[in-house]
């Protein structure tokens, strides 16, 4: 079951009749019930369903429009020089490819204001829902811990894309609250208050798998695996404790994946990774919703397709979003996530979608967010509807955060690490990573995530936090700055280590300072 963001109105307007019902005042005499503001709205039960789901219908901006033949999800792998486009018509998505972008982005000013909606909408929450009374303890524990993890999810995005970013936990009421202009808060502190609403979520008594699409524990301790992982490296550099706390929380994922593998673990299948299906179970441990049937389908889809004609669906493609060449040929011999259509890429499709003959594309496209209901298949044609997730966190990356932590926390690789880093190659149809001293090992499980993990917003910031880069011609690793993206031949700068602070942001606010380089 999807979270049906209709449900939103639903409940608002269950708030307020409940509010506008509960005298027997004539008409005129009552407050106009839709007259709503946060200090009389947060006050049933009911509000803080309404609140919560608000939070999650508002991380969808990733999935939003970013000019023409774009979206805000597109910023995250343009710039990893493992992606390319068939269309020059946005010159913004352009210069994030040509690492030329600067703060008047779109996608970068998009981004910055998405993230801190989203925290808006959780400080409301967390701020409001403690008050209500009466409501179900649990039930409030359960809200508060949804919103927790959100707001570090939000945070962690922008302290790795940004730096040193604004730190807002209160709502902001007023232009005279002194959050209104707020400074930029030391990334160290911006850390720790993730790591502080991790903790307060995984506290919440979370059901550790959801398939509703809900925040789960498995989701929350496998983001803060992944929060220790990244303070570990670049730039806090916080070594071997954190990631000894890194491997400790993503074992704990494991473990549970041990005991119950029909509820959590890793799809026998690729196909099974972008069927809307299996959305929110077995693998997919966070993902943003998206349910065509309650008016909010995935918007991706035609960004993964060939640019218009021939079409491979009912949708038609804009090709914004397709594999370098280089990067496609840089799987292992027979790795399964390279086959055509079974992996995570394909070069032939059917007629239309769903009629022979098979028509060679000429070049590789990504597979791996295809939604075969919505773009068709052999014999059943597309209905260029989509109930696609867009992933965040999944099972495959425990995995191999497990195997990279617990390899540098311990000075080498132990049987628990090789099985996990195992587990992923097993499903790609590779031979078993044995015998490796710690530098060779922490290389081939960067390769695995390379490979692995591709195209769902995760390479940038591993090239971040590692300072490395995989290189595909020599099947090594550079240096970051340096290091030659090969889709425009353009050389990786310091500065590009920080996206730019966005440009109305730097005009509007006199207590915001630019990042380096920009």
């Amino acid at each position: 079951m999807k979270i049906n963001i209709k449900n939103i109105a639903a409940l608002l307007l269950l708030g307020g009749a409940i509010i506008g019902n509960s005298g027997c005042k004539k008409f005129l005499d009552e407050t106009d019930p839709t007259n709503l503001s946060p200090d009389n709205f947060y006050t049933l039960p009911e509000h803080a369903e309404a609140g919560i789901a608000a939070v999650y219908a508002e991380i969808r901006f990733i999935g939003n429009g970013a000019g023409i033949y774009s979206n805000n999800w597109q910023m995250l792998d343009a710039p990893t020089g493992i992606q390319s486009t068939e269309t020059a018509q946005n010159s913004d998505l352009n210069n994030l490819y040509s690492l030329i972008y600067d703060g008047t982005n779109l996608h970068v000013n998009q981004s910055w204001n998405g993230f801190y909606k989203v925290i808006a909408q959780t400080n409301l929450v967390l701020d409001k829902v403690p008050g209500i009374n009466p409501m179900d303890n649990a039930q409030k524990k359960r809200i508060l811990g949804e919103a927790a993890f959100i707001r570090a999810w939000a945070y962690f995005y922008l302290v790795r894309l940004w730096g040193d970013v604004p730190l807002i936990t209160k709502p902001i009421i007023s232009p005279n609250d002194p959050n209104f202009s707020p400074s930029r808060t030391p990334q160290e502190q911006v850390y720790k208050q993730i790591v502080d609403d991790l903790v307060v979520a995984e506290a919440a008594g979370l059901p550790f798998m959801d398939a509703s699409g809900r925040v789960s524990t498995a989701a929350i301790k496998s983001e803060l695996a992944k929060v220790y992982l990244t303070m570990a490296g670049q730039p806090l550099n916080k070594g071997a404790a954190y990631y000894k706390l890194a491997a400790d929380k993503a074992k704990e994922v494991i473990d549970y994946s041990t005991g119950n593998p029909a509820l959590l673990g890793l799809f026998p299948s690729y196909g099974a990774l972008h069927d809307a299906k299996n959305d929110n179970k077995v693998e997919h441990l966070f993902g943003i919703q998206y349910n065509d049937a309650a008016g909010s389908g995935n918007p991706l889809q035609s960004s993964y397709l060939p640019l218009h004609q021939p079409l491979v669906s009912k949708i038609d493609g804009i090709g914004t979003a397709i594999p370098t060449a280089s990067f496609y040929g840089s799987y292992e011999a027979g790795d399964l996530r390279a086959k055509n259509r079974e992996g995570y890429f394909f070069t032939d499709y059917y007629t239309d979608g769903f009629k022979m003959p098979l028509i060679n594309r000429g070049k590789p496209y990504v597979f791996k967010h295809f939604d075969l209901i919505a773009n068709g298949t052999l014999g059943v044609e597309g209905t260029s509807r989509s109930d696609l997730n867009i992933p965040q966190i999944r099972y495959a990356e425990t995995l191999l955060i497990y195997a990279e932590a617990q390899n540098r926390a311990d000075g080498s690789p132990n049987v628990a690490a090789y099985a996990a880093v195992n587990a992923v190659r097993k499903r790609a149809q590779l031979t078993d990573l044995a015998g490796l001293n710690q530098t060779q090992f922490e290389e081939a499980v960067w390769k695995e995530r390379w490979h692995e993990l591709c195209y769902e917003g995760i390479t940038w910031f591993d090239m971040v936090r590692l300072r490395k880069v995989y290189n595909e011609t020599t099947n090594g690793f550079d240096n970051f700055v340096g290091h030659v993206n090969k889709s425009v031949n353009q050389a990786l700068q310091t500065k590009h280590l920080l996206f730019p602070i966005p440009t109305p942001e730097i005009k509007n606010n006199p207590n915001l300072t630019p990042n380096p380089g920009y």
